[in-house]
């Protein structure tokens, strides 16, 4: 069998480096192919790292809290063989083999009638499920449960093999009132402690750093300006209820901003650039940022060629981005 290296997954060039958050094996732990080993945190968005296959994790080379770039080693997994099939044949091979038996002598089949020892063989299977549903939970899940308190006993998984996924968990708290977990309660200050610090996580420290360098670069300024959306909402209130029948998604406001951007920039090519160097770079291409409110923190998804796109393409990415964000389940190819 061979030895696989486990690797930072290539980010993109908005992103400069990662940090291990956590690990969910250890050295000698068994792992199954795209189970989930490890959470690493970007400036943007969280990401999990799966097993490449199944096998032995042999070493961890990133420890947690450590600052990792593209391809740089995380650890060594061992690929094994993982084949259940033996266990399985060997359970009927007894109960085959003592049929015959039972049935030759008549004399003892009285005493064969108090001999349902195979239920006393079913009694552990149920526990078998449960120790195996927790070790696939994904890191957004258990998050998720923990802010929430529900027990994944009583949430039904639609994921592949009955999967809890961050979807199913979502659904649970919009079906009933959330009752907190006794961790996730706020715990009353001490008395002699009147401040608490706490570290930040790198979403936060990046949204409090272009917030700094926003006061620092730019002017500061306050304007209004009067739209008038009349002919706007007119068409949404004429095309509403045909759009959502024909697309599956609402017509909002924002897709008639994404598009009034996008002809903005057309028609002023100067603010749709960058400064490099001492040269001006005219981009071609129009790709928008939707702000999106997340658990941990403000993220900015990007609708890619937005020119490109129909406003029903656009309100079904917006509902997509809003969905992900809420779930933690953005990606760096979303930003």
């Amino acid at each position: 069998m061979s030895k696989i290296d486990i690797r930072v997954p290539q980010l993109p060039e908005s992103v400069e480096d990662a940090t291990v958050i956590s690990w969910y094996k250890k050295v000698g732990d068994t792992v199954l192919q795209d189970e989930n080993l490890l959470d690493l945190e970007t400036d943007k968005v969280a990401l999990e790292v799966p097993a490449p296959a199944s096998g032995v994790l042999l070493e961890i080379a990133a420890q947690e809290n450590d600052t990792v770039l593209s391809g740089d080693l995380l650890g060594v997994l061992q690929e094994t063989a993982l084949d259940p099939a033996p266990a399985i044949v060997r359970k009927p091979e007894p109960s085959t083999t003592k049929k015959p038996v039972a049935a030759a002598p008549p004399e003892n089949t009285a005493k064969a009638e108090p001999a349902p020892q195979p239920a006393a063989q079913q009694k552990p299977a149920p526990l078998d499920p449960v120790k195996d549903e927790q070790p696939h939970l994904s890191p957004s899940v258990r998050r998720k449960l923990k802010e929430s308190g529900i027990d994944p006993m009583n949430i039904k998984g639609t994921g592949k093999h009955g999967r809890i996924m961050p979807e199913d968990v979502q659904a649970a708290l919009d079906e009933k009132p959330v009752f907190r977990h006794k961790d996730a309660i706020a715990k009353p200050a001490p008395a002699n402690k009147r401040d608490e610090r706490a570290p930040m996580t790198r979403i936060r420290q990046r949204i409090a750093e272009r917030l700094i360098e926003a006061q620092q670069n730019a002017a500061i300024l306050t304007t209004f300006n009067d739209v008038d959306m009349s002919a706007v909402m007119n068409l949404r209130k004429h095309y509403r209820e045909e759009f959502e029948e024909k697309h599956g998604v609402r017509l909002g406001f924002m897709s008639f901003f994404v598009k009034a951007a996008v002809a903005a920039l057309k028609q002023f090519p100067v603010v749709n650039a960058s400064i490099d160097g001492s040269d001006v770079v005219y981009h071609h291409y129009f790709d928008i940022g939707i702000a999106v409110a997340s658990p941990r923190g403000l993220v900015v998804p990007v609708i890619h060629e937005a020119d490109q796109a129909g406003f029903a393409d656009i309100e079904k990415q917006i509902s997509a981005f809003g969905q992900k964000a809420k779930t933690g389940s953005l990606t760096i190819d979303d930003l």
